[in-house]
């Protein structure tokens, strides 16, 4: 792993993002995304830990409110850090413009990384003259997806907020050690937040993170042995056998209803 700058900055006392909240008046729920279930009654977040994970089923809503959070912190919606800027884009969306983002301290630096469009970002990097180094002195193209993403941790991550969506999506268990290990480098130092949307149990326990869930209709805290993600996997690594029966009996059911 790369070695780490030191910057002569002071550490502040908790987040530098402390409180998101929406505007009444731009909240209809009506009309997507305030149809969501988390975001029909409003937003009302205190922050009060560097590391902030935001769990949920799909289409809970957690990248749409991260990305709306990015939108607001100065990052492009596709992903990037300050210094990455696509042609063409667009308004705020919708619910960026309905957020309220209260700072102890406003950063300029840090990252919003979208496990989706990583890709498009890494295909920007090369056709912008980036320098590589910033990523590890190799083209991130001629990485691995695992890789890459832990090329961009590693080398790019360093003061400021960083916004990740789903950054397991490319990263094996052991990697996503390695990823816990670096936001504890930064994060302790308190050099760095995170605000981070995960289905992987393995982040999900990194100690002494706040849980945010946003399957209900309202954003809620929780533990981390009360989330699906924990109870599931414990449940089927503890019994993968009674999973199975239970699963592939539904489904010959299922195949004998068809016939």
């Amino acid at each position: 792993m790369a070695s780490r700058r030191k910057r002569a900055s002071p550490r502040i006392l908790g987040p530098y993002l402390r409180r998101i909240t929406s505007i009444a008046e731009r909240v209809d729920p009506g009309r997507y995304p305030f149809n969501i279930a988390a975001f029909s009654r409003g937003i009302d977040l205190t922050i009060t830990s560097n590391v902030t994970f935001f769990v949920g089923e799909n289409g809970s809503g957690k990248s749409t409110l991260l990305e709306a959070i990015a939108e607001d912190s100065g990052f492009n919606p596709q992903g990037g850090g300050r210094d990455h800027q696509v042609a063409g884009h667009r308004d705020r969306s919708d619910l960026a413009s309905a957020l309220q983002l209260s700072w102890s301290l406003k950063v300029t630096d840090g990252f919003f990384m979208r496990a989706e469009s990583f890709y498009n970002f890494a295909t920007y990097i090369e056709e912008s003259g980036s320098k590589f180094e910033r990523y590890g002195g190799r083209r991130l193209h001629d990485q691995s997806h695992g890789e890459s993403f832990l090329a961009l941790f590693s080398n790019r991550f360093d003061r400021g907020i960083y916004i990740l969506d789903e950054p397991e999506a490319a990263l094996s268990p052991q990697r996503q050690l390695s990823l816990l290990s670096i936001i504890h480098q930064l994060e302790t130092t308190g050099r760095a937040q995170f605000l981070v949307s995960t289905h992987s149990p393995i982040i999900l326990a990194y100690p002494g993170a706040i849980l945010l869930s946003l399957d209900g209709k309202e954003i809620r805290q929780v533990q981390y042995t009360d989330t699906d993600h924990y109870r599931v996997t414990k449940q089927f690594l503890a019994s993968p056998e009674r999973y199975f029966r239970h699963l592939f009996s539904e489904r010959s059911e299922d195949d004998e209803d068809e016939t």
